[in-house]
């Protein structure tokens, strides 16, 4: 029987945590397969990613991105994800693409912050103030409960403020950050989620012992950090095979001679594995989150056991 979970039925249900510790575990199975499929049509696109890992099973997560939608009052972006059993191959699961998405993205940040950053880091400051930085905020107050500092900065202050609000009302208080370079030196955990296509966090405000979580640049055309920070940093990836060769933040750096491949220390299949990581307490940790297809199947196993348990 296939199973269909909608984001309204099961959120009330997860954690970040949960989704952290699932991804985690997912890394000590065998490396996945994944691959990609565009379709465009004008401004449309059809994306399709897939993903095999033993053990886990097979999926696709399928999405259509059609701007106009916005003009009929419609979503710009629908989609669907499906699980495959690993060894009958039947579908087990459809689950909406959005829900996956959205619990994917910041738990895969903050396992990287859960291995990567200092374990006694107390300021947190999100640069961008979509949805995505609100989650950010939701998730690193999970995993990091003794955060006793948070700040939202964004292009748009009213979106800031915006987004202020709502998370007080969630009883998480943080403040507007109006000195972004003083903001970023003053701060544990430095993760922005923005749309920026230049560099907006430089190297020298980046304080010794930061951890810095880039998720927004997820084109070859779009940057977070800047040169001499991806230099300066031990760069870490959530996926050496989704992030290398695909994301600005690392194609830039790579083709100006800031950094080269070597100098991405690891992936979370080597640091699941206990391989690579912080060295000391003064180093300036950064991971990218890339994503991939493995990361969908590996939250919706979670979601789907969630599931099953009610």
């Amino acid at each position: 029987m296939t199973v269909l979970i909608e984001a309204g039925s099961i959120e009330d249900r997860l954690s970040w945590s949960g989704v952290a510790d699932a991804i985690e575990a997912g890394h000590k199975l065998p490396r996945a397969e994944i691959a990609d499929v565009l379709m465009q049509r004008d401004d449309d696109s059809y994306l399709s990613r897939s993903a095999h890992i033993d053990g886990l099973g097979f999926a696709t997560k399928s999405v259509t991105v059609v701007p106009s939608n916005t003009g009929r009052g419609l979503p710009a972006i629908h989609g669907a994800m499906m699980v495959f059993d690993d060894v009958e191959g039947r579908v087990e699961a459809v689950l909406d693409s959005a829900l996956v998405t959205r619990w994917k993205t910041a738990a895969d940040s903050v396992l990287g912050g859960r291995i990567l950053a200092r374990s006694e880091a107390r300021k947190l400051l999100v640069l961008g103030a979509g949805a995505v930085s609100g989650d950010l905020v939701r998730a690193y107050t999970e995993v990091f409960p003794a955060l006793e500092g948070i700040e939202i900065w964004n292009r748009t202050p009213d979106r800031a403020v915006a987004l202020v609000l709502e998370l007080a009302e969630e009883g998480i208080a943080v403040a507007i950050c109006d000195d972004l370079a003083e903001s970023v030196r003053g701060s544990d955990i430095v993760a922005a989620a923005t749309m920026a296509s230049e560099p907006i966090i430089k190297g020298e405000w980046v304080s010794a012992g930061t951890h810095v979580d880039l998720v927004g640049a997820f084109t070859p055309h779009m940057r977070e950090a800047d040169d001499e920070l991806m230099a300066k940093a031990c760069v870490f990836v959530d996926s050496r095979e989704t992030t290398l060769n695909h994301i600005g933040e690392l194609i830039d750096p790579i083709a100006n001679g800031a950094i080269t491949e070597k100098d991405v220390l690891a992936d979370l299949y080597d640091l699941a594995d206990g391989q690579g990581g912080r060295k000391s307490p003064e180093d300036i940790t950064l991971f990218k989150n890339g994503g991939g297809a493995h990361l969908d199947l590996m939250t919706a196993r979670y979601i789907m056991k969630q599931a099953d348990r009610h």
